[in-house]
């Protein structure tokens, strides 16, 4: 089926993920079909803002969309021929630990319900490299999954219930896992955006040994990915990631250099914690 032909249903369109998925979507030909708060609407980040009017099949709007009912996602998923659900908590600080995951988690598994019932054809969902055991170091999505946080495990418990619910009812199921993104929208409590206030203010960065290894990828490139999975043929897990590992230091080094003030990280004034895992990069294949 061309994209143009392609209706799909996208969640959080107005979030950090969904608004770059979203103009990944338009840049591919589909329409789209968007859900978003009713507060989004009137915020710059409205996917009316974000993408020409003529993509937008509609819009819908929800007070909370973990509280609708599988009729609801329903009707909402009538017409439409794949879903990417990129809603889900995230508030930076709070969301690893937030008992609101498990509503995220039921409210998932009544969009996969009505999503069927709609004849959905294909759906999309949203997983972390969290859902893995992290002290591989190095995450394939053959690795044992063995979650440390809530967030980690509602996400596990998703997976796993979608993965049983859907190919039965004839929907195609696809799990993208994020790595960790940056980029365009990124909240500013996160440490690029931090980083980068602090240098650009003169004010010193106190951070920890710096020593982590992580995966970054630019948002914008991960909502390209997300895109593929979700147009193409591939079923169960799909790593989003750029397979390219960096430390946290170097990445404070390349931001400080951007402002030549390489002088106001001070590594080691913050304990690391014990928790963080050492290395976490992934592999697509």
């Amino acid at each position: 089926m061309a994209a143009a032909d392609r209706l799909i249903l996208l969640t959080g369109a107005a979030g950090f993920v969904g608004r770059q998925v979203l103009r990944a979507l338009v840049e591919s030909g589909c329409k789209v079909r968007a859900v978003v708060r009713h507060d989004a609407q009137s915020a710059n980040d409205a996917p009316a803002a974000l993408a020409p009017a003529a993509a937008i099949e509609s819009v819908v709007t929800t007070a909370d969309l973990w509280s609708e009912n599988a009729a609801w996602y329903a009707q909402t998923c009538r017409g439409v021929d794949t879903v990417i659900h990129a809603a889900w908590y995230a508030e930076p600080g709070l969301y690893l630990q937030s008992p609101k995951n498990t509503d995220c988690a039921q409210g998932t598994l009544r969009l996969a319900h009505g999503a069927a019932a709609a004849g959905v054809r294909r759906f999309a969902g949203i997983g972390t490299c969290f859902e893995y055991d992290t002290s591989a170091g190095t995450l394939r999505t053959t690795t044992p999954l063995r979650p440390h946080t809530p967030y980690g495990a509602a996400k596990v418990a998703t997976f796993r219930a979608l993965s049983e619910l859907l190919p039965p009812e004839g929907v195609e199921f696809v799990w993208c896992r994020l790595f960790y993104l940056h980029g365009e929208g990124e909240d500013p409590r996160r440490l690029m955006p931090v980083l980068r206030s602090k240098l650009s203010a003169g004010e010193p960065v106190d951070l920890g040994s710096g020593t982590q290894v992580r995966d970054y990828l630019d948002i914008r490139d991960a909502a390209r990915l997300i895109v593929e999975a979700a147009l193409g043929s591939v079923q169960g897990p799909v790593n989003i990631c750029s397979e390219h590992a960096v430390t946290i230091r170097q990445i404070a080094e390349a931001i400080a250099d951007e402002y030549g003030r390489r002088d106001l990280l001070r590594f080691g004034a913050r304990p690391d914690n014990p928790a963080d895992p050492p290395c976490i990069v992934g592999v697509r294949g």
